[in-house]
């Protein structure tokens, strides 16, 4: 990836309270290798990156700023104008949590949340683009809110972004989100969720790319990490929602249904 078009998911980001502990994780999970960048005037950034140090960037991590706050991953989407889209998100009914900042010379961020309090992040880049990588084993293929309000989260996102709400089905009712055309992440019910014996509250989560969703379960739980939603068939693929050593949720997924049936 050289660029991310404005509207559509352009980074993940791990906020840890240990970061040694995510580091090793991930590292081991999904073969990722890590390195710090030092950024003035704030504490250092972690990026995970595929290949090495060279390698394409896939994800950031940071050291959790507040303790009372839950570890989680955060998805952020590119906007050409911050404070523009902060606006938008307050006149749509969502709120402002970190107001428009610069972040050195990497870009311009600030975190909003929607009416519902699912958190999400806005960026401008300057020198980091976002994800060097996208839609390939080991990267970020795909984003996903889960909600109380379906309906209302179409209105809000469709006023704040743009995008296109197409109603699917796989295991229950979902909405499949797309923007010039191309889908790139989704909303579910949280209903449903909770049906399947999954509890949170509204959320966003990054999904990603692996070849064998039920091998990277058991995996991520030989890691310390634990299986929220268990390996599931849909039409898309095999996934599954995993939560890592320090409680972070994350789904992966085997596009195609990548599994122990496979060949």
């Amino acid at each position: 990836m050289t660029g991310h078009a404005v509207g559509r998911p352009s980074w993940a980001e791990l906020a840890s309270p240990d970061v040694k502990a995510s580091r090793d994780f991930y590292c081991s999970l999904f073969g990722w290798y890590v390195y710090t960048l030092t950024v003035p005037e704030y504490d250092d950034y972690e990026i995970f990156t595929l290949g090495g140090v060279q390698g394409p960037e896939v994800a950031g991590m940071q050291r959790l700023a507040d303790e009372a706050q839950p570890p989680s991953w955060s998805v952020y989407f590119r906007t050409d104008d911050v404070p523009a889209t902060v606006e938008a998100v307050k006149a749509a009914g969502g709120q402002e949590l970190v107001s428009p900042m610069r972040v050195a010379d990497l870009g311009e961020m600030a975190l909003c949340a929607d009416p519902e309090g699912a958190d999400f992040a806005l960026w401008t880049p300057g020198g980091l683009q976002g994800a060097g990588v996208v839609d390939e084993p080991g990267a970020m293929c795909w984003v996903e809110l889960a909600c109380h309000d379906v309906d209302e989260a179409r209105r809000f996102y469709g006023k704040v972004f743009g995008w296109e709400a197409v109603e699917r089905r796989y295991y229950s009712p979902y909405t499949n989100l797309k923007l010039d055309g191309w889908s790139f992440g989704g909303i579910v019910d949280i209903g449903d969720l909770r049906r399947n014996g999954y509890e949170a509250d509204p959320h966003w989560i990054p999904y990603f790319w692996v070849g064998d969703c039920d091998a990277v379960a058991a995996r991520a739980c030989e890691l310390g990490g634990r299986v929220l939603l268990p390996p599931t068939d849909i039409e898309p693929g095999r996934y599954s929602v995993l939560a890592d050593p320090v409680g972070a949720r994350l789904a992966v997924i085997a596009p195609g249904g990548g599994g122990p049936a496979e060949p």
